[in-house]
């Protein structure tokens, strides 16, 4: 049977999903909490440079693919207004189901869908804009799941990814003591589980560099990628438009 990464370990294809959703499972009650103790509130930052860049418009078609908690969806859906429609997705229906109520409880009411990305139900040409914040980097073969992307979304539209990338030459090492030590003792502390939180800190420096992903994007039929650094290159957003 083929093997992938879940983390630094090697482990079947067929499992790693299976595992991933266990990760979020733990996390999922606590999930905004942690990111805001991690991030020092910086993914709320990171989070608004892309709905800046993405240039939401009134009637527009969004799709949010592993939306957890429902961040973007969230401010895409205000900006789609009521002539749009804002999609949330995730594969763990734990996250689903807080993002979902969450954005009940802020009166605002949209489609949800517990999907795998790399089989999306959605028809061709769908979506004016695809999205996916921190969730590529736990898909199994992150291949077939930007093909998917560029499936649904139309041509001339937009697929933005923003994810954990490879900082600096500089901040490597401190990043490196954040990644391994800070995090899984804030995890062990808040989220009361440890082991999540260095799988997410190992899955970070499994996911493909800056521009090894903007080539997997413009092969899976984005002709123009532009990379927006963040952070020191810690973060980075890749913003493609579909042929």
């Amino acid at each position: 049977m083929a093997q992938t990464h879940f983390g630094y370990e090697s482990v079947d294809e067929s499992d790693k999903a299976k595992r991933v959703r266990g990760v979020f499972d733990s996390v999922a009650e606590r999930y905004d909490l942690m990111n805001d103790v991690l991030s020092f509130g910086m993914h709320r930052a990171w989070k608004a440079y892309t709905v800046a860049v993405a240039g939401v418009q009134p009637g527009w078609k969004v799709l949010d693919i592993a939306g957890g908690t429902g961040d973007l969806a969230r401010a895409f859906a205000r900006q789609a207004g009521e002539r749009g429609r804002v999609v949330l997705t995730d594969i763990n229906e734990a996250m689903l189901r807080v993002g979902r109520d969450r954005l009940l409880d802020e009166g605002l009411v949209m489609p949800t869908a517990a999907c795998d990305a790399e089989k999306l139900p959605f028809a061709d040409a769908t979506f004016d804009l695809v999205s996916v914040a921190f969730g590529l980097r736990n898909m199994t073969h992150k291949e077939a799941a930007l093909a998917e992307m560029a499936r649904v979304v139309r041509p001339g539209g937009k697929l933005l990814v923003l994810e954990f990338s490879k900082p600096a030459k500089l901040l490597q090492k401190p990043y490196d003591w954040y990644s391994f030590s800070f995090m899984p003792l804030m995890g062990k502390l808040i989220a009361k589980d440890a082991d999540s939180y260095r799988y997410l800190a190992e899955s970070i420096r499994m996911h493909p560099d800056q521009a090894t992903l903007a080539g997997m994007m413009k092969t899976a039929g984005f002709g123009h990628v532009d990379v927006h650094n963040l952070a020191g290159g810690i973060v980075a957003l890749h913003a493609g438009v579909r042929c």
